[in-house]
């Protein structure tokens, strides 16, 4: 049996500022990796790091830039 420690659905909705079913969805749409333990779920902390990433943007690259995803508004233009 693995050492991890888990987080609550609760938990990680409220880290990330977005509602339970929103998670659960999340869960049941195989996006976020969970164990249902009794009546709810359990996220094994190393993996919403793991969904955040698989989630990102890709950084733009602007063409002529020599700082590759920096942008007009990000440079203060």
């Amino acid at each position: 049996m693995t050492r991890d420690q888990y987080q609550t659905v609760k938990e990680i909705a409220d880290c990330l500022k977005v509602s339970e079913t929103t998670v659960r969805g999340w869960i049941k749409g195989g996006e976020l990796r969970a164990i249902e333990i009794g009546k709810g779920w359990r996220i094994p902390d190393r993996d919403p790091d793991t969904f955040l990433c698989s989630h990102a943007t890709p950084s733009r690259v602007v063409p002529g830039s020599d700082h590759g995803s920096e942008t007009g508004r990000e440079r203060g233009a």
